[in-house]
């Protein structure tokens, strides 16, 4: 059982299972940070209205933004192919990420210094940018992920790049960066409503309804697409040996107008989970009407994890296709680190992660509660 569980092919698997949970629970955890920082602008009027929607946020979003720590060093320790493609490929659009998420923190602990109108407005602008342009790119990086990335590998495996910025930004991806803005936005707006009192829910309900049902359907039209073969998938053709040496260059892989279905139609148990990511958003509407905001917010966590897991689950075993030789993309079984590594960085996750759940779970019963504006006035300067 013990050789079972550490062998290459079940560590290849369970990263990439890891992976998944690390990616979900960053869009579930830091996500609805983002929504936030989006939604600030049409959710608050008044200063003190605004206070109330950041210290919702305030006293937990450097936790949350753990899980973007966490997956970026997996991808870095388990994928070492994905990161230096990924990160170096779409350097420009990372660098866009990171800028706007160092503007996040630097707003969070400038905005209450000075009492003066036009400085924190030119905070919660940081915010909006904080939350907005990282929500947009995430998903654009998935739409070229799904499409197919232009690079190829040399024969001793150092890959290169061929892209610009402003391919990244084609249609197709921009597409994907709607769905993924709308979502957090969605998911923004059930955090307000759950966490916040008087005129900042109401308002958040409004919002997110909308963007709930927008979210529903942008997701459904993506589907549609590739139902219709209009987005091309990957398949690999050549025999896949799990346990073999990751070198992409072993294999051959095919683009196929049907590959991204391909998992779906071999288990169907799976369709499930696209469909609760078309149909969740719309539950979230309801939620959102029928004012049951616990519920409303689970919700919206399931249909950000489904919607993420249908990705992964579609282009399995294929991590990042290549538009220009797609015979070099990586996949599963040939783009991970060592077995020695893969066994380490489990034993260490194993040991690690509960610790970091209960901390999580341990700092959210504290903070229970709703944030109102009596709230923020009794708290003065302390709050932000």
């Amino acid at each position: 059982m013990i050789e079972f569980l550490f062998s290459y092919e079940t560590l290849r698997i369970t990263w990439w299972i890891l992976l998944g949970v690390l990616l979900i629970g960053f869009a579930v955890m830091d996500g609805f940070d983002m929504g936030v920082g989006t939604l600030l602008p049409f959710v608050a009027k008044t200063d003190l209205e605004r206070r109330v929607a950041i210290n919702t946020v305030g006293p937990v979003w450097e936790g949350n933004q753990v899980w973007f720590i966490l997956g970026g060093g997996a991808i870095f320790a388990a994928w070492p192919a994905l990161y230096a493609l990924s990160f170096s490929g779409f350097y420009l659009a990372m660098f866009l990420v990171l800028l706007a998420l160092i503007l996040r923190p630097v707003a969070f602990k400038y905005r209450s210094k000075r009492p003066e109108k036009t400085w924190r407005a030119r905070w919660d602008g940081a915010l909006f940018i904080g939350g907005a342009v990282p929500s947009l790119i995430f998903g654009v990086a998935v739409g070229n992920a799904l499409q197919g990335v232009p690079f190829h590998l040399t024969s001793d495996l150092r890959p290169i790049y061929e892209g610009t910025l402003l391919g990244l930004l084609n249609p197709l991806a921009l597409y994907c960066g709607l769905v993924s803005l709308s979502m957090l936005v969605m998911h923004g707006a059930a955090w307000l409503a759950f966490k916040a009192e008087g005129l900042v829910s109401e308002r958040a309900k409004a919002i997110g309804s909308k963007a709930a049902i927008l979210t529903g359907l942008l997701f459904a039209g993506g589907g549609a697409l590739v139902w219709l073969g209009l987005l091309g998938g990957y398949r690999v053709t050549s025999a896949v040996k799990w346990d073999g040496p990751s070198n992409p260059l072993l294999k051959s892989v095919t683009k196929d107008g049907g590959a991204w279905l391909a998992n779906f139609e071999a288990h169907p148990v799976l369709w499930l989970v696209p469909v609760l990511g078309i149909i969740g958003p719309f539950f979230v509407a309801l939620g959102f009407r029928t004012r049951r905001e616990g519920l409303t917010f689970i919700a919206s966590k399931l249909s950000v994890a489904m919607i993420i897991a249908t990705v992964g689950l579609a282009m399995f075993p294929v991590i990042l296709p290549s538009i220009t030789n797609p015979s070099h993309s990586l996949t599963v079984f040939d783009a991970s680190s060592s077995r020695a590594t893969l066994r380490n960085m489990l034993l260490a996750t194993v040991f690690f992660m509960p610790i970091i759940l209960l901390y999580t779970a341990w700092v959210y019963r504290v903070l229970w509660g709703k944030v109102s504006e009596k709230s923020i006035e009794k708290a003065g300067h302390s709050a932000y």
